[in-house]
């Protein structure tokens, strides 16, 4: 496979990751999964918490197709898919557990408009600490804050965390 062809497969796959992450955060982590999820949207005790078990989840494909791409003689595409999927990870991991939760030590502060949407609208998700009734499930791209916080208020505040209103602007 020519570098160009697999350079737009990897950067094709880290896009569809980021469909493939609101789907499995929209309906398995706020479905079927919400066992392992549910820590992530209650305080933390602790460096982990039973919701990191989907970073190894969504490893697993990630792992097999660079190793059967890389290895073991299968198509090399799977080489580049595997590399987008861990590249999404690599991208989901800054953005979610380092500048959104702060896990590790950082002085970043968002600065442009970007940065600051998908930072509060990550925010606004996590202010519903129930399994429905929350919004954005996207990570790198997500709605106005303005509209999340519309939804959120049509919705009753519904399962939205006591004092979440005071400290998050939402009225």
């Amino acid at each position: 496979m020519s570098w160009p062809v697999g350079i737009l497969l990897f950067l094709a796959t880290v896009a569809a990751m980021e469909a493939f992450a609101y789907a499995a955060h929209r309906w398995i982590m706020h479905g079927p999964g919400w066992f392992l999820h549910e820590s992530h949207h209650r305080e933390r005790h602790g460096n982990w918490e039973l919701n990191d078990l989907y970073a190894v989840i969504f490893a697993v494909p990630s792992i097999v197709l660079l190793l059967g791409g890389v290895q073991l003689g299968w198509w090399p595409g799977c080489a580049w898919i595997g590399a987008g999927i861990a590249a999404y990870g690599a991208i989901y991991f800054g953005f979610h557990d380092i500048i959104v939760h702060r896990r590790l030590p950082t002085r970043y502060l968002p600065k442009s408009t970007y940065m600051k949407r998908i930072v509060q609208a990550h925010r606004l998700h996590h202010i519903v600490e129930t399994r429905t009734g929350t919004v954005s499930f996207g990570f790198l791209v997500a709605p106005r804050p303005e509209a999340l916080k519309a939804e959120l208020k049509r919705r009753g505040r519904a399962g939205v965390r006591q004092g979440a209103g005071t400290t998050s602007g939402l009225r």
